[in-house]
């Protein structure tokens, strides 16, 4: 399912169907479980990725790459959230792509924030070190489930403006150019 504010980025219905055909396909060769979690049973949090146009507040992180990182430092920054697992296919094959734009265009401003949902920080933790990936992740723990349920499928994705907002949401699998193309939000005031 894929939300933007503005029309100008890449979305046609090709792709949105060959991601259907494909996620369906492997769903069926794995299983249910493969790709589903329970949602916690706070009423309250909203669905990760949250919906266009939702206000996110933060809450203490509990990194997996940095020191504990604080609501402020996201604060008035374009923020790239994004839901995996290690033991996601589809996230073994986008993570990458995240790294490339976290390195093209951290500099510039853009802050790319990896949430895990693996049972274990540990198991995410290596996975991370054997990628050599950098950009900042936190793991999914309670804090968290307080604003966001668990993610029903992953890799899943929203922008955040400067001001918290949800600009895009999406779920599943982006193609590599609409990885890229997550660069445009950084032209929002």
């Amino acid at each position: 399912m894929r939300a933007h504010l503005s029309p100008d980025g890449p979305s046609p219905r090709r792709r949105l169907a060959l991601k259907s055909m494909a996620a369906s396909a492997l769903a069926g060769a794995c299983g249910p479980n493969a790709w589903a979690q329970a949602a916690p049973e706070k009423a309250l949090a909203m669905p990760a990725p949250p919906p266009v146009g939702q206000r996110v507040v933060w809450p203490e992180l509990h990194m997996l790459s940095d020191p504990a990182r604080s609501p402020a430092q996201l604060k008035g920054q374009v923020t790239v959230i994004y839901w995996w697992a290690s033991w996601c296919p589809f996230c073994r094959e986008q993570t990458p792509q995240i790294q490339a734009l976290w390195e093209r265009h951290g500099r510039q401003g853009l802050q790319v924030l990896g949430i895990s949902v693996d049972r274990q920080a540990e198991t995410a933790r290596a996975y991370l070190n054997r990628g050599g990936y950098t950009f900042a992740c936190a793991w999914y723990d309670q804090n968290l489930a307080q604003v966001f349920a668990r993610p029903t499928m992953v890799p899943a994705i929203a922008v955040l403006d400067r001001q918290a907002r949800v600009v895009q949401s999406d779920r599943g699998q982006l193609f590599p150019e609409d990885v890229a193309a997550l660069s445009r939000w950084l032209a929002l005031p």
